[in-house]
């Protein structure tokens, strides 16, 4: 199938800019997604936040994955901010992993400072990720607190071979400056909503 442009355009980038990236398959979006979107733009002092709205994750099943371009449009819908961007650029690079779409976006915007942006869920299984130690070395990583994960997560197989690299969280400012491998643990706002419950619920109603 062919995609719009609209939905597979990469966002401006340029010199100087300082941009969270905040990969996943959003099936669909909700409001705990938007908090740390607009948390870590305001946290991280950064200038933009892209969702990067995935095909489908190698780690889950995509039984019930929505189409790319409706995942697309209900992000930019809920999101509503002209600081964040979402995009379904990956399916254009048929990207399967994490790592081959921040390399090639480190490519093919030199003079941009990214930050990889994720949830401490994911950070708990950060190891199961394919070359999770490239990804670390690439660009410097802000792990955003979710309710239940943060203990799970400070003592994951990653958070500890990562540990020295650690900023303590008052220089999250100062993040996106640093060179890499580098992160902090954001703690703030947080939601209960999760994608998979959403799914469960909307089922549920249709039967």
């Amino acid at each position: 199938m062919t995609l719009p442009p609209d939905i597979t355009a990469l966002p401006p980038c340029g010199s100087g800019l300082r941009v969270g990236l905040f990969g996943g398959s959003f099936n669909p979006i909700h409001e705990g997604h938007r908090l740390v979107a607009e948390q870590c733009l305001k946290r991280l002092a950064l200038d933009a936040v892209w969702l990067l709205v995935t095909p489908g994750n190698p780690l889950k099943d995509h039984d019930e994955l929505a189409p790319l371009e409706t995942r697309v449009h209900a992000a930019r819908e809920l999101t509503a901010n002209p600081r964040i961007h979402a995009t379904g650029v990956e399916a254009v690079h048929n990207f399967r992993y994490t790592v081959d779409t921040l390399e090639w976006l480190v490519a093919a915007c030199p003079d941009t400072r990214f930050v990889w942006i994720m949830g401490a869920d994911n950070l708990s299984q950060f190891d199961r990720w394919e070359r999770w130690q490239d990804i670390a070395a690439l660009m410097p990583i802000a792990v955003y607190a979710r309710p239940g994960s943060t203990f799970r997560a400070t003592v994951s197989k990653a958070a500890v071979a990562l540990k020295k690299h650690r900023l303590p969280e008052a220089e999250a400012e100062a993040l996106a400056s640093r060179e890499p491998p580098a992160w902090v643990y954001l703690h703030g706002i947080t939601s209960p909503q999760s994608s998979s419950a959403i799914r469960a619920r909307r089922t549920a109603e249709a039967n």
